[in-house]
């Protein structure tokens, strides 16, 4: 009976969070306020997430699942079993949606959307800011998600204080691939740089990308950040660009473009004769079966700079995050939190990697033997120790940081273009940051 009436009173705060997820400020504190109120009874009813006592619940009722196309069928297959094994009636859909495209469509029509949706964790606040996610904080999923992921997972799924999504993976970060008969020493860049001119083979980073860029002013211990306020806009912006250190690291990326053997760019299936490649674990495959026995991977390597100083590339990683939608049903709630949670399991994680090579975020997983010895994963965790997690970052951003690298491809900025010009450069591209938080 108890069960029952919290089952009521989580439907009620469902109600309101649901009434309110069309983006504004207001409702964001709304949905929050009302699932704050509840967290007690959502407690005790997420409490089946650890020993399910649900009867049949679901009869000619649909759950909606939004994962990345390589993880369709797996997903289709591992909810219907949690459905089946837990006394579940809902119909499994699972749709095609990447974790790139998944926020906007949940921000465009919350109500139609999924009930179940991957997604980048740079999306967060803006699902949060229009009530499409809901809170983990004080439901008892938390205290799992915290004890069984890693932590840079787990402040990936965290906006502000509160926990909003189950991690799902820890692979979103790049490193280097190589050519080991090519590359003799993946550690330096300007060896590897060598090597490959030597051997008359390309060596691809993308230069104009906001996200590959950052490796050389991370690198030299520049500052890029953004603080969001409560309903996901931009409040402030913290950078220094515009110092010794930015200059340093903007004439690295002018000298590597400068070699002959660079190529801008960062994805396998596009590059040709390939003598190395910064680039992620997404083409894992296509390395191996480019390279064949010479595949090899590792770090970002280190750069000699401007000032003699040697630099270890940074740059950025990133996790994928499983959300669940709120719902006015009570019921249904639950049994998303719960299916959502099976999803991010040590199993399924396992099952993924084994299946599409998703680095798992669960610590157990990251265990398996398998995992421990994958090439390109063992790269990315060794990497991890000089890389940021990606927070969020405004559109215009980007873009600014596109045509930075496009003026350095096209030779309006060059090796001979003078130390104050480059730090004019670095002051305009500074100040435009700071006004997309203004």
């Amino acid at each position: 009976m108890k069960k029952k009436l919290l089952a009521v009173l989580l439907a009620g705060a469902m109600t309101v969070s649901m009434l309110s997820a069309c983006g504004s400020s207001s409702s964001s504190s709304t949905s929050s306020s009302s699932s704050e109120s509840s967290s007690s009874e959502s407690t005790s009813s997420s409490e089946s997430s650890s020993d399910s006592t649900t009867t049949s619940t679901g009869a000619g009722e649909t759950i909606t699942i939004w994962v990345a196309d390589a993880v369709t069928s797996l997903t289709q297959t591992k909810a219907e079993e949690f459905m089946a094994e837990n006394g579940y009636e809902y119909t499994i859909v699972v749709e095609s949606v990447g974790e790139g495209d998944a926020a906007s469509n949940m921000i465009t029509d919350v109500v139609g959307g999924a009930d179940i949706f991957g997604f980048a964790q740079d999306q967060l606040a803006r699902l949060v800011a229009a009530g499409a996610v809901q809170q983990l904080t004080g439901t008892g999923y938390d205290t799992t998600i915290e004890e069984e992921n890693g932590a840079g997972s787990v402040a990936a799924a965290t906006f502000g204080s509160t926990l909003y999504a189950f991690p799902m993976s820890a692979d979103n970060g790049y490193f280097l691939y190589y050519d080991s008969s090519v590359v003799t020493d993946p550690t330096s860049l300007e060896a590897i740089v060598a090597d490959c001119e030597a051997a008359g083979k390309n060596f691809y980073f993308e230069i104009n990308s906001g996200w590959y860029q950052v490796a050389f002013f991370f690198g030299t211990g520049c500052t890029l950040t953004y603080e969001t306020n409560d309903d996901g806009t931009f409040a402030s912006c913290d950078i220094d660009y515009a110092s010794d250190a930015g200059v340093v690291a903007l004439k690295e990326i002018i000298e590597l473009q400068s070699s002959s053997a660079f190529q801008n760019g960062s994805s396998l299936s596009s590059a040709t004769n390939v003598g190395a490649i910064v680039d992620g674990t997404w083409d894992s495959d296509a390395a191996k079966e480019l390279f064949g026995d010479n595949y090899a991977a590792a770090a970002l390597p280190t750069f000699e700079g401007s000032d003699g100083n040697t630099y270890q590339l940074g740059g950025f990683s990133g996790y994928k995050l499983l959300g669940v939608k709120p719902q006015t049903d009570a019921d249904k709630l639950r049994a998303c939190l719960e299916l959502a949670q099976y999803l991010t399991s040590e199993e399924c994680q396992l099952e993924r990697y084994n299946e599409v090579g998703w680095g798992p975020s669960n610590l157990a997983a990251q265990e398996d033997e398998a995992v421990q010895s994958d090439v390109a994963l063992s790269a990315l965790a060794e990497q991890s120790n000089y890389s940021m997690g990606q927070g969020q970052y405004p559109d215009d951003y980007w873009t600014l940081a596109t045509a930075l690298g496009d003026d350095i491809i096209s030779g309006n900025i060059t090796s001979s273009t003078s130390d104050d010009d480059l730090m004019t450069t670095l002051e305009d591209f500074e100040t435009k940051c700071i006004s997309y938080a203004q």
